[in-house]
């Protein structure tokens, strides 16, 4: 099996040469390309901007090809532009010249497409940007990654009669620290917005090879998935997707951005995950999930 690559300014997919499962895999907060025109806009430091970066994931499943499956990862920082909001989700408080909508709470709280802060609400800025600024992010790095997203996608739905995206993040430990039963001390939360974005085989098949590795995993809770599982997940027309967050204390030291000495044994268990859920929505699984 060859690997393919595809390297632009927004993304980079690591694809193969005979793709042999409907499964597409997905990184869009693990980009760390913080140019220094962007940290000269901001008033944080280089290593405060990172604070709600899903770091390294794209490193932790590099092995996804090797199971036969494309991934597509980030290049852009979250803090610049987050690719898991809508276009449309643009902030008055930073932004210039726009209009406020009707109530949204994320863009409220300042976790729009162009966020206004990172972790713990932190400012990015010292003040606003402008609009054409905006519109240039969403244009040359959220619009191709979203087009890339879909094409792949797309390809699977055409060649297995399905699409599976498995959209991959990483939470902060205490996100999930003080969680109530059944969700306690989780792991892994999985997220198909309650059922809407992806059949209930997906999350069931992904629970039981986490467990089966001995990860604590919560369905839904506190995270059940926001706009690429809103938008891509559409399992009436054969596309589901499934929301991957991965506690960052199993791989990432405490009290910074660097990876645990332990690193490669966790991304073993991570690809024996993922391995049993490729090997499991094959080609044999076309007529049960495809399009209604």
């Amino acid at each position: 099996m060859e690997i393919l690559s595809q390297n632009t300014d927004a993304f980079c997919i690591f694809d193969v040469d005979d793709v042999t499962s409907p499964v597409v895999f997905a990184s869009p907060h693990s980009g760390r390309r913080y140019s220094p025109e962007f940290l000269k806009m901001s008033v944080l430091d280089a290593k405060a901007i990172r604070s709600s970066e899903d770091a390294y994931v794209d490193q932790l499943i590099d092995f996804v090809p090797q199971l036969g499956c494309p991934l597509l990862v980030a290049k852009a920082p979250r803090a610049y532009v987050d690719l898991n909001r809508a276009p449309y989700e643009l902030d008055p408080a930073l932004i210039e010249n726009v209009r406020m909508r009707s109530q949204n709470p994320r863009v409220a709280s300042g976790l729009g497409v162009i966020p206004r802060v990172v972790a713990n609400a932190r400012e990015i800025y010292r003040g606003k940007i402008s609009r054409p600024e905006a519109d240039r992010r969403i244009q040359t790095v959220w619009k191709p990654y979203h087009e890339a997203l879909k094409k792949l996608l797309d390809r699977a739905k055409a060649r297995f009669g399905y699409a599976l995206l498995v959209d991959v993040h990483s939470m902060p430990h205490e996100a999930v620290a003080y969680l109530s039963k059944p969700h306690a001390g989780a792991q892994i939360v999985l997220g198909d917005r309650f059922g809407a974005s992806a059949d209930a085989e997906i999350s069931d098949v992904f629970e039981f090879a986490l467990r089966q590795e001995e990860f604590i995993v919560s369905r839904n809770t506190p995270f059940a998935g926001a706009f690429i599982a809103q938008e891509y997940g559409q399992p009436i027309l054969g596309y589901h997707a499934l929301q991957l967050e991965i506690d960052r204390s199993l791989y990432l030291k405490a009290n910074g951005i660097v990876l645990r000495d332990d690193v490669e044994a966790f991304k073993q268990r991570l690809r024996s995950v993922f391995a049993e859920v490729v090997e499991h929505f094959g080609p044999t699984r076309v007529h049960h999930l495809a399009a209604e």
